[in-house]
């Protein structure tokens, strides 16, 4: 069976979906892997690199495309976009696809994938449950952007993150206020804390305070009721605006005592839930960093726009969209990790063997026979 890796479409995408490290690992599986030329540059992995683990390098896109029985990609772009459209003209009927498809966001592609006749599966919606462990994709992604989202909070904050005493005298620590203590949330917490900065955490789910309280950060208590906080993934599940509002009420006097505020309340499918509002960031002091890892989906604070640097009441408000992809190297080589272990549980006896009873495939499996079938999604 071949695997084909494309180079990645969307602007500003450096991953690549396979490394050299896991093609002995493919090979074992009796998956052949085909790299279009130049794939992997961005992320640091020349040609040679893939060629030496045995590889086969494509002069094109529409080389791979035409040989490949399954395309391994990181992210699909909606159609509509030039990236997106590109995208679709590069699979063909029968041909399995491996990526972020964001399916429950953009169910557009999911409907145009379908109709192209390719078997879609989504990383997105890859099981949280222990086998699937070292498939999760979104938690490896989630990771890097946790660590990169208190360094760009530290290249822009007026302020240093540790405590210093110097002939000048002591510089006191900054202080950090996470938001969501998911997988983001929990590595923003040890990197804030691993550069010296005084670090508070709020979760709505209960079971979080722990988790925050283990890697050296206190726990906001906040008396709130938040009912059914989680869904049987662990993932957060939205709440009405009244329980929203209280919410930001008593965030205030934390948000307004932080030198930074790094938010990860993130809703699948659904728009971000503002957290921070204009009025709250009026009460930061000058000088002051927001880093909204929730923007693609409309940001939790209420002046995000993504992709951009908004600066409002003299606070810095950043909303990055990809951070991942500015981490290339070790995203590429997580994700690689993820596709391969998932890859390999898909194929049987060098073929795609498709188990629906499977808990992992059924999750995962967005579109097949020209239809979406996944329930979710379809819905």
């Amino acid at each position: 069976m071949i695997a084909g890796v494309l180079t990645e479409t969307l602007p500003g995408e450096r991953r690549v979906a396979l490394t050299p490290s896991v093609l002995p690992a493919l090979t074992k599986a009796g998956v052949k892997v085909l790299v279009q030329r130049g794939a992997g540059d961005a992320a640091g992995l020349p040609d040679a690199m893939f060629a030496h683990a045995g590889a086969e390098i494509a002069e094109t896109a529409a080389d791979v495309v035409a040989r490949a029985d399954v395309l391994v990609r990181v992210r699909i772009s909606p159609p509509g976009t030039p990236s997106g459209d590109q995208d679709l003209s590069l699979t063909r009927p029968g041909q399995a696809l491996i990526a972020f498809l964001d399916p429950l966001g953009e169910p557009a592609l999911a409907k145009a994938l379908a109709a192209r006749g390719v078997v879609a599966f989504s990383m997105e919606l890859m099981p949280r449950i222990t086998r699937a462990q070292s498939m999760d994709a979104l938690s490896s992604m989630a990771t890097i952007a946790g660590y990169k989202a208190v360094l760009l909070a530290a290249m822009h904050l007026a302020r240093m993150f540790p405590m210093l005493t110097t002939a000048a005298g002591t510089l006191k620590p900054a202080r950090v206020f996470v938001v969501g203590a998911g997988v983001a949330g929990l590595q923003a917490i040890s990197t804030a804390r691993r550069l010296g900065a005084q670090v508070q955490a709020y979760d709505v789910r209960p079971a979080a305070k722990e988790q925050v309280q283990s890697v050296g950060a206190t726990f906001v208590e906040l008396p709130l009721e938040a009912g059914d906080a989680e869904d049987k993934g662990g993932y957060a599940k939205a709440q009405d605006e009244s329980f929203y509002q209280r919410q930001r009420e008593m965030m205030t006097k934390v948000v307004a005592g932080s030198d930074v505020v790094i938010t990860t309340a993130a809703i699948p499918g659904k728009r971000s839930p503002v957290l921070v509002t204009g009025e709250m960031v009026q009460g930061m002091a000058p000088g002051s960093v927001i880093v909204d890892l929730a923007a693609e989906r409309g940001g939790n604070c209420e002046l995000t726009r993504a992709d951009e640097t908004v600066t409002a009441h003299g606070v810095t408000i950043l909303g990055p969209t990809n951070l991942p992809a500015s981490v290339p190297f070790h995203a590429s080589q997580m994700y690689s990790k993820n596709i391969t272990t998932f890859l390999t549980h898909l194929v049987k006896d060098g073929a795609l063997s498709l188990d629906v009873a499977d808990e992992i495939v059924k999750e995962t499996l967005v579109t097949r026979d020209g239809a979406v079938v996944h329930e979710r999604v379809a819905k």
